[in-house]
């Protein structure tokens, strides 16, 4: 599966958008992944991760990993299917005032080998504070994983990041939009609120 491919199933779900977009992280762009419009099939949602999976068990070997975790909300569906991809359990973090944390009497086993898998990596954030919770809790990531990076390998997450397609998207900072954006009124399509 190409990079191609991959986006085909993202235009053939409506999922890849042309606009003004506010994202998470606050910043600005002119195009959005809605990762949740593919993830409602579960077959492009399986073909989609077993490809990922089949990348990172090639990078990492088979048995690698012990454990998935997700942050909530967008990487629940991911983690989940990645969890099934490479045969282990896949749990999810929760934002407590702020602060990923482990709820529903899910537990990570100290020194287990875990994959942090994520629906989209923008700036990282989210990323990195899952994965500092998962230590925090006795976990070694040992690596992360979404369907697309955003930043185009430019993210630092703190542990190898395997992506199924790196994009070159523009990002702004909504004080520094060029032009042709400003004069389009922003919409924000993610499953969270600004920060």
């Amino acid at each position: 599966m190409n990079d191609q491919d991959v986006l085909q199933y993202f235009r053939d779900a409506g999922a890849l958008l042309e606009g003004h977009f506010i994202l998470t992280s606050g910043l600005r762009s002119p195009t959005y992944l809605q990762c949740a419009k593919v993830l409602m099939y579960p077959d492009k949602a399986a073909a989609l991760c077993a490809e990922l999976a089949d990348r990172i068990v090639a990078a990492l070997g088979q048995g690698a990993i012990d454990l998935v975790v997700s942050p909530a909300m967008g990487g629940v569906v991911v983690g989940y299917e990645m969890g099934r991809q490479l045969g282990c359990p896949a749990i999810f973090a929760e934002r407590i005032d702020g602060e990923f944390a482990l709820r529903r009497g899910f537990e990570i086993p100290p020194g287990a080998r875990v994959l942090m898998a994520e629906d989209i990596v923008t700036t990282g954030l989210s990323s990195r504070e899952c994965i500092a919770c998962i230590r925090q809790l006795g976990g070694e990531v040992v690596a992360a994983s979404c369907l697309i990076d955003r930043s185009a390998g430019k993210v630092d997450v703190g542990v190898p990041l395997f992506a199924l397609v790196g994009l070159e998207v523009p990002a702004y900072d909504p004080d520094d939009l060029p032009p042709d954006l400003a004069a389009i009124p922003a919409i924000k399509p993610g499953s969270r609120g600004l920060r």
